[in-house]
Order: structure tokens, then sequence, then C-alpha cells
């Protein structure tokens, strides 16, 4: 026995599991397709993601409903193509009928011991979903399904409201301790209505600003400027009506002081109360508990405001893990911002980095799971297809005119694609090797001579089917089992390399 004897018969065992390999990816490609393993091993890792990277809690109905939210966005939506029609519809009607008799088993079972009740895998009746997602497109989405944008605003509302009542405070209380001052006589009532007529307009003039801030027909600068362009009046109202004295006088100092100290410059007001919060600010509103949180709550829970409500359908949805996670991403991200805008794009930027590291993990997963069940495949076949390794080698090794005829039409594939593409493109290499096969009896198969050479049976003869020695071959199919789901790509590459050991003796190309 010499090399060039053995990489003949390793070249005719190669050659036959690349055949069989391109068989066991073709039916696991159609699996994963109809039973949508992709999609859903995809929705699965977003749902653990959305849980904050805690598998145990993934079923959760926070996390469950929030995931169907983003799979409702239209971003989402719009990556997840279907065919039209009801005539290119019916072979996704068919897979989506198998998947769900597949499902049915599987989801509903366990979402019924724990307590979860889910329609499909995808949630709201959905059928199918992307079997891929880009991280921008999911940050996106998960911070508009979160409502950021409206957090902001709600945290702004709620500070400048709080701002409106402070100096509409402080303002009744100058005109209060003036009265107190002045007393009850006669000679002042028609100032005293004066002021508290004025006061009155005040308060409509601030409460008409804050509502055209809410309701975004102003901005930040322009409501604050407003508010002090109304004091001003106030003041100068004031000021032109008071009586002669010490008291209105002082009355007066006081409330250009509050005009000075808060309502002079709009971008210091702005800075100095909070009224465009930063992003730490904002993703500490959903995380229940803390000082901003209850910060918002105090100001609008006395008020059956839509802003209140708005928050709570926001925490309602919101998994606190992956409320944890996201203060904790906007922490790291505030040292590195000047304004709401740009935390917004830097946690968002974040959210797409952390999305990546969980989704490159899943991947993983995915492919063990894939590797298990491509080996499964390929005992299936090995079996089904008689494939004996030992077999296999005996008879390549006594069969020189199989040997020739599989090394011939090995070389020919391998020169094809090493020429004409330069890598592995497995659709080319199925017709190839579908064509090779019309020329070559791979010693696998029931057929009668195959049978006849490994058991020495065929159906010809007056006697019952040897069951008993099928045992025989049981560890020649695990050889092959295993060997089939290594892959076509390896047995391609590898079927290269020999060949071009035995025709060149010089090293494949890199």
């Amino acid at each position: 026995m010499n090399i060039p004897f053995i990489l003949d018969v390793s070249l005719g065992l190669i050659f036959t599991y690349l055949i069989l390999s391109l068989l066991a990816s073709e039916i696991q490609e159609l699996v994963a397709t109809v039973f949508q393993w992709r999609a859903e091993h995809l929705r699965r890792s977003i749902e653990i993601f959305l849980s904050g990277g805690d598998p145990s809690n993934s079923d959760n109905t926070r996390v469950i409903e929030l995931a169907n939210q983003i799979y409702s966005n239209p971003l989402i939506k719009s990556i997840n193509q279907q065919a039209k029609g009801v005539v290119a519809n019916i072979p996704r009607q068919l897979t989506w009928r198998a998947s769900a008799i597949y499902r049915s088993l599987k989801i509903n079972s366990t979402n019924q011991n724990k307590g979860i009740i889910s329609d499909t895998v995808f949630g709201d009746e959905k059928h199918s979903a992307p079997s891929y997602i880009p991280a921008n497109l999911f940050a996106t989405s998960l911070m508009d399904t979160l409502q950021f944008p409206q957090l902001a605003q709600t945290l702004s509302e709620s500070r400048i409201d709080l701002f409106k009542k402070q100096r509409l405070d402080d303002v009744e209380n100058v005109i209060l301790q003036l009265q107190n001052q002045l007393g009850e006589n006669e000679e002042f009532a028609d100032f005293y209505n004066f002021i508290y007529q004025g006061f009155a307009e005040l308060q409509a003039d601030f409460e008409q600003t804050i509502w055209n801030f809410q309701q975004k027909k102003a901005d930040l600068d322009t409501s604050v400027s407003r508010m002090g362009l109304s004091l001003d009046k106030y003041i100068e109202s004031f000021q032109s009506n008071m009586p002669d004295s010490e008291f209105t006088t002082k009355a007066v100092d006081r409330l250009k002081f509050i005009k000075t100290n808060n309502l002079s410059d709009v971008e210091k007001t702005i800075a100095i109360s909070g009224f465009r919060p930063n992003i730490n600010e904002i993703a500490k509103v959903i995380e229940q508990g803390s000082d901003v949180y209850q910060e918002v709550v105090t100001v609008l829970k006395d008020k059956d405001s839509a802003a209140y409500e708005n928050l709570q359908k926001i925490l309602d949805k919101m998994p606190k893990n992956l409320a944890a996670n996201i203060t904790n991403l906007a922490q790291q991200a505030e040292f590195r911002i000047k304004t709401t805008e740009e935390g917004v794009t830097l946690l968002r930027q974040g959210i797409e980095s952390t999305f990546d590291s969980s989704m490159e993990r899943a991947s993983g997963v995915y492919r063990r799971n894939a590797k298990g069940v491509a080996l499964l495949i390929g005992f299936i076949i090995a079996a089904a297809t008689n494939a004996d390794a030992f077999h296999m080698i005996n008879r390549l090794s006594k069969d020189s005119a199989l040997r020739d005829t599989i090394i011939q039409n090995a070389g020919q594939i391998i020169i094809q694609n090493r020429n004409t593409l330069g890598y592995v493109d497995i659709e080319t290499l199925r017709t190839q090797t579908d064509d090779a096969l019309t020329d070559v009896a791979l010693p696998i198969g029931w057929t009668d001579s195959n049978l006849e050479r490994q058991l020495n049976w065929t159906s010809k003869k007056q006697k019952s089917f040897p069951i008993i020695r099928i045992f025989t071959l049981i560890p020649g199919w695990i050889i092959s089992g295993i060997a089939i789901g290594m892959g076509a790509p390896f047995w391609f590459d590898l079927l290269g390399k020999i060949v071009n050991v035995r025709n060149t003796g010089k090293a494949p190309d890199k």
C-alpha cells in the first residue's frame, strides 16, 4: 500500500461525503425555512436581550409585549418582505401551516406551564418575521417604542410646570405681604383689585405658555422668553398704578428681583432649572424609584394629565432589567455629550453596540444548534442511503475502476470551481455533483448490487433479509453521519487540497 493509493481511496471517500453533505445541507435549509428557525431564534434572542440578558426572565409578559411592539414597528415590518397575491402566497401559507403544527406542540405547552398567553412565536398573530435585524434599526425601533423623545418632553414639561408654579407663588407672596403691610384701607381697594386682576392675567399667560409648549406649538426658548415678557408686563403695570408708598416700592423691587433672578437670561434659566434634561435623567424616568421618576410623578400625578398616562403606559411595558441596562448606558454617554440630542444619539449607538454583542453570542448558540441538527440529519441520511464507512473504504480499495471514475469527476469539479469562482458556491457545486452522479455508481444505497457486496444478499436469493447483520452496519453509519454533519464546504476544501497534492504535489492556494 503506497501513498498514491491512499490518496485515491481518500478522494473517493471524500467525494462521497461531499455528495451526501450537499444533500444534508439542502434538507437542513428546507427544514430551517419551513419552521423559520432563524427568525424564531432571533426572536428568542431579542426577548433575552430585552429581559436584561436573563433567559429565565425572557418569557415575562412585559418582555413579550415589548418584543411584540418592536416587531410591529414599521422599520422592522419593512424588512420582513412577503409575497403578494393569492398564487404567490400559496407556498408561504403551506409553510405557515407546517410551522404552526410544529409550534402548537412546542410553544403552547411551554407557555401554559408558565402561565403565558401567546398566539404565535412572533406575537400578534404574526406567522413570519425577519431572520436578521440590523442593529441600527433595532435600536431606533426600541427607542421609538419606549418613546424616549416623549420622555424628554415629559420631563421638560414637569419641570417647566413646577417652575411656573414657583414663580407664581413668588409673585403672590409679594402681593400678600404688601397687602398685610398696607392694611385693609379703603384708599387701596382699587389698587388691590387692579393687582389681583393683573395677577390673574399673569397666571393665564403662564398657563397659556405652558400649554403651547406641551402642544409643541412653542419651543423651550420661546416659552421661557414669553414667561419673562409676561412678568415684565405685570411689573410695569404694577409700577404704573401703585400708590406712593415705601411698601409698594419694596414690592416692586422684589418683583424685579424675581424677574432678574429667574427669567432675565433664557439660556441660564433653562440650564439651571434643567428644562433640557440630559440623557441620564431621561433614562432615570423609566427607572421606578429613582429621584427623577419621583420628581416627574410628584408634578404629574396631581392631575389626570395625558403626560402622566403616557408615562405609566411606558413603564407598564418596561422590563426592570432593561430599564437598569439603559440607565447604565445613559450614564456612560452622559460624560461625552453637550445636548440632549447628542445624548439620544450616543444612547442609540450604545444600544446598537450591546445588541450586536448579544446577537453575536446568539449566533454562536444558533451555529451550535445547527451543528447538532446537521449531525442528526447526517445520521438519518447515512442510514437511509446505507452509507457504511467501512464498506465504502473496502469497495474503494478493491475497485480501481470506481476509484478512477470518482477521481476524474472530483478533479473536474475542483478545476471548474477554482478557475471560475475561486470560492465555494454551494448551488453551483450541487449542480456539478448532480451531473457527476450520472457517471459514478457510489458504494452506497440499498440496491441489490451494493447489498450483495456488503451483506452477501440480494432480493433474488430465496433468503429472508438478514436483519441481525444490519447491526454490523451501525458503526459505519455513525462514522458517516458524523462526516456528513461536517458540511459540504469542509469536504470541498479537503477535496481540493488532496487533488492538488495528488496531481501536482504543491500546496493549495491560500
